[in-house]
């Protein structure tokens, strides 16, 4: 592995981003302008209709959010001419053919132009609809592959995918690739072919019967997770990222091919600095409710290793691992991003964090009020959870009052009726469930390797990404947390 001097090889590189009005990808994007002005171009993808939706798409969503504002601070009035003459803002489609590019001129300065291709596009939605997540995260990631071996001067296609792509398995996790067709449970049958007629039939049949929007929504999520599930899968997401992932390890040929399965991602560690955080991550979601007084009770074992990682350490890697297997046609090679080997972090470690930081930093509610908070229910099983319902809420009550009080207390009156909150609360325990009690620990030898060979080569102060760099407790209650209630808590 010869990594040489990273900043040296971006120097006048063409970078074709996919996603890149995405959380990782708006990172990478400001670390590459940063460490390297002297990129020759950044072609960013995003999904808009023509060039003036995709220029409101990068202004909005990209380049005025305060993660630029260290890129900003160091550029000055030149930033304008930075962007000017380094980025090329693409309207495209990643589910379409030449990446639904509708300047054929632009493809063809494409092609010969590219270096490198690095896929962040996808839709994370654990619940989302089965052909809109088959569309982006596989047969996508096989139209960006497609399109990448068109590029005469490419060097390596790097592409993100999940480390949950492994499903509920337990124990150590390597670092491997799926075949074509493998599943997690054994079960026969897994073709990605039939599985895109079968969403197509499926829409036709839908559409034939007049069925309203919300109809096909609510069918197509159940298929997913149908489907999924036969496999040997919890969701539909880490599904149809799995499946991606077969696809190019079948047919990348001789592209260099980099996959990167960050674990769960955090705000920043450190750059441009820390605590930038977008969107709710996975465990926002409890530590939001717990903060804004909504959750009476924690839903997970103690002992349960949470898999995190910053997001600044996930890109880092990713350019790394892009310089380090550049020009290396025959490799494919995988590398779990993430801290559950070298430096874990325990389920009950987000509960005493929690309790301790909003006891102190109180969120203040919609009448200037703080909310007050304490120790609450741990409950560690699914039984437990289903006792605690019964006995603190079902038992006092009679008829319809007893679940709407139960679902209202517990989720805040996320939903207006009461078959809807029941529906809510199963789907969410049946989506999320098997991540409150996961028992895989995540190898990570490809990665540890990457790193070695990072401080070999004297590049690790701009490209760290060692986890057990990371105290948990100062990370949490001094960067991640006041960073989620200032990007995050609206």
């Amino acid at each position: 592995m010869e990594l040489g001097n990273i900043v040296q090889f971006l120097e006048n590189r063409t970078i074709l981003v996919t996603g890149a009005a995405g959380f990782l990808a708006k990172i990478f994007i400001e670390k590459i302008l940063r460490v390297q002005p002297n990129v020759k171009k950044l072609y960013l993808l995003l999904r808009a209709s023509d060039t003036k939706s995709a220029l409101q798409r990068f202004n909005t969503e990209i380049i005025e959010k305060d993660l630029f504002r260290v890129l900003k601070e160091k550029c000055g009035p030149d930033l304008n001419t930075l962007i000017s003459q380094k980025i090329k803002v693409v309207p495209g489609d990643i589910t379409c053919d030449k990446l639904g590019i509708k300047d054929l001129n632009l493809v063809e300065e494409m092609w010969k132009e590219v270096d490198v291709v690095v896929n962040l596009a996808a839709t994370t939605n654990f619940d989302e609809r089965y052909d809109v997540s088959l569309g982006i995260n596989t047969l996508g990631a096989k139209n960006i592959l497609i399109f990448a071996k068109r590029c005469a001067k490419l060097k390596v296609l790097l592409h993100v995918s999940t480390a949950y792509v492994s499903g509920e398995k337990e124990g150590l996790i390597s670092e491997t690739p799926y075949e074509l067709g493998e599943t997690l449970n054994g079960t026969f049958g897994l073709d990605i072919d039939v599985e895109k007629k079968l969403t197509e039939e499926k829409l036709h049949e839908l559409r034939a019967e007049y069925s309203s929007e919300e109809s096909i929504t609510l069918a197509m999520k159940d298929l997913g997770i149908q489907r999924a599930r036969k496999f040997g899968w919890p969701n539909t997401y880490v599904f149809t990222k799995a499946m991606g992932e077969m696809l190019l390890g079948r047919l990348k040929g001789n592209t260099p091919l980099v996959i990167v399965r960050p674990t769960i991602v955090t705000s920043t560690f450190k750059e441009p600095f820390p605590g930038w955080v977008e969107g709710v991550r996975t465990i926002d979601s409890i530590v939001i409710g717990y903060a804004k007084g909504r959750m009476k009770c924690f839903l997970g074992h103690p002992k349960t290793i949470i898999d995190v990682i910053p997001a600044d350490m996930v890109v880092n890697a990713m350019i790394v691992a892009m310089v380090a297997h550049a020009n290396q046609p025959s490799e494919m090679i995988i590398y779990q991003v993430g801290s559950s080997l070298s430096n874990p972090f325990h389920f009950s470690c987000i509960q005493d964090f929690s309790i301790r930081y909003f006891s102190k930093h109180p969120w203040i509610d919609k009448q200037g009020k703080p909310v007050k908070v304490g120790n609450i229910t741990v409950l560690t099983t699914m039984e437990s959870f289903r006792r605690y319902l019964a006995i603190r809420y079902l038992l006092p009550l009679k008829g319809l009052q007893i679940l709407n009080v139960a679902l209202c207390q517990h989720f805040g009156g996320l939903c207006h009726d009461l078959d809807r909150k029941i529906k809510f609360v199963s789907r969410m325990i049946e989506l999320y469930g098997p991540y409150l009690f996961f028992r895989g620990i995540y190898d990570d030898i490809n990665t540890e390797k990457l790193r070695r060979a990072a401080r070999e080569c004297d590049v690790e102060i701009v490209f760290y990404f060692d986890p057990k760099s990371i105290n948990w407790e100062d990370y949490f209650t001094n960067t991640h947390f006041p960073g989620a209630v200032k990007y995050v808590f609206k």
